[in-house]
């Protein structure tokens, strides 16, 4: 009898962010097999869990995949762990669970912490439809490339950066994507955990203030506004989306007539009157 590869949820930062089954199978299986041992390590050390662990990252990938499968048809159960997180979320394992699912082995999601949802959840964004673009690429020309292909995807955009080129990218959104409603989620459950909220170049400007920048960066990026005069309903959820996002209400009929190539007192009338104060008109 085939063993079972489980995908376990690990903390993003709070390690009290683990559920009891998750504690249950990282004891219970046979091996462990992580991004970085270490890092695992920390994990397990605080809750005195002895399972052997196997290092299972992108370099090594292709020749540990094989002697997982085999200890998996043996009767080992496996958990996979990534270093944080939901594991396969721009994260090493796709290539085991394409095998193991081809072979025949069970694979069971240990569900949990997620830095895509976590952001997206507490953005204040919609959140009807996402789309998740992973981590962007590094270079600069593939980044503008990419994102121009996200410019038409009507759905709140969704991705990772680093923190060495999140003022690049914040600069490139400005420019392709416009004065959209964005939210930057650093270093989610943490200490210090925060949610920046305006434009790329409001978010932009007040890390420029800061000088060093560190922590994980998740980005929520809002839907463009309709471009038809002719749909107020979504031009007034338009404007409230970009409230939510931190902007005053007449940064948000601004944002959004920039966007539409309305006059700001057509989206003031679409809006609705009372999103705008009289002194403010």
């Amino acid at each position: 009898m085939t063993g079972t590869l489980y995908l376990v949820a690990t903390p993003i930062g709070n390690l009290e962010d683990i559920s009891f089954r998750a504690l249950r199978i990282l004891k219970q299986a046979a091996l462990i097999a992580c991004e970085d041992t270490r890092q695992t390590r920390k994990l397990l050390n605080h809750y005195a869990i002895r399972t052997p662990l196997v290092s299972y990252h992108e370099h090594n990938e292709a020749e540990r995949t094989p002697e997982l499968l085999a200890k998996l048809r043996a009767g080992d159960n496996i958990a996979l762990v990534s270093d944080a997180g939901t594991p396969l979320v721009s994260d090493p394992g796709y290539r085991l669970v394409e095998r193991a699912v081809a072979e025949g082995v069970p694979v069971v999601p240990v569900p949990g912490p997620s830095a895509v949802l976590a952001a997206l959840t507490a953005s204040g964004l919609a959140t009807d439809q996402f789309h998740f673009a992973g981590f962007l690429p590094a270079g600069a020309g593939q980044r503008r490339k990419t994102l121009e292909k996200l410019r038409d995807v009507d759905a709140t955009l969704v991705f990772y950066e680093a923190p060495h080129r999140i003022l690049r990218t914040l600069a490139d959104l400005e420019e392709i994507l416009g004065e959209r409603p964005l939210v930057v989620a650093r270093e989610i459950t943490k200490i210090h955990e925060e949610f920046l909220r305006g434009t790329p170049a409001s978010v932009r400007a007040e890390l420029e203030r800061r000088g060093s920048i560190r922590g994980e960066f998740t980005v929520v990026v809002g839907r463009a506004a309709p471009a038809s005069s002719q749909q107020p309903l979504p031009l007034a959820e338009a404007v409230e989306e970009c409230v939510r996002a931190g902007m005053t209400r007449m940064e948000a009929i601004k944002a959004v007539a920039r966007r539409t190539g309305l006059s700001k007192r057509e989206v003031y009338k679409a809006a609705g009157r009372r999103t705008l104060h009289p002194q403010n008109e």
